[in-house]
């Protein structure tokens, strides 16, 4: 009798996993949809939409010899498009992205600094630092800021990297190659949206440009912006 009882429960906890989802990336068609009608309404009734953008100089706004391009960097540009396709939204950039940081330290400031905004839509970005930091803690950092604001009911769209030219990016074992993994994974882990930016990347370094997108060994010029700019309306497109 209990090793049929034993059994039955193995069958039955198979027949459930066999039922559950797989983790999968949100779908930017739907994932936004509440933000993309809000940003429709127009006054009175429409309300202040804050786009809150977390990470390292690159989101900052750094470019050649410690200049920060504040209104040529993709925040900024990505608020410009959405200007254009929204005319009646009233949207907040806010950028409490630090030169030099990693997600390990953009955690630990978190709650005070970036959850404080009350954002709508929250963008992380912080790849090309955590290269040099454990992958361990660096995935932790970046699942306790992915779950306290999902925790608020934000949404939130994880960025993979921009390049650094001194690192060869269509060599799968270059130290991005890792992290870009695991943004993926914690993307469909939670069923939040991606903006794959290291891809678009590659492809622009495949056909010998990549120096064109970049302002300086690894701050994107405007080109560079542009790309990430494209990658993430692709979140917004009516």
């Amino acid at each position: 009798m209990t090793k049929f009882f034993f059994f039955f429960s193995l069958l039955a906890g198979l027949s459930f996993n066999s039922n559950a989802q797989s983790p999968a990336l949100a779908d930017s068609a739907t994932y936004l949809a509440n933000i993309k009608q809000e940003l429709t309404v127009q006054w009175p009734k429409n309300r202040t939409i804050n786009l809150v953008f977390h990470g390292h100089s690159v989101p900052a706004g750094f470019w050649h010899d410690h200049e920060v391009h504040t209104l040529e960097s993709y925040p900024n540009l990505v608020l410009a498009q959405l200007k254009k396709q929204y005319p009646y939204a009233v949207i907040n950039v806010i950028v409490t992205a630090i030169g030099g940081e990693n997600a390990i330290k953009g955690q630990t400031r978190f709650e005070q600094e970036v959850l404080v905004h009350k954002p709508d839509v929250l963008f992380i970005d912080y790849a090309l630092n955590d290269r040099f930091s454990d992958i361990g803690k660096v995935k932790e950092a970046w699942s306790k800021m992915v779950e306290a604001a999902l925790a608020r009911n934000v949404k939130v769209i994880l960025l993979t990297p921009s390049p650094d030219q001194r690192l060869n990016i269509l060599d799968a074992a270059n130290p991005l190659e890792p992290h870009v993994l695991q943004i993926h994974q914690l993307a469909k882990q939670y069923h939040v949206g991606l903006a794959d930016s290291y891809t678009q990347f590659k492809r622009v370094a495949k056909n010998g440009e990549l120096a064109n997108y970049m302002s300086h060994v690894n701050h994107p010029n405007r080109a560079g912006h542009d790309l990430i700019t494209s990658e993430i309306l692709k979140w917004f497109t009516k």
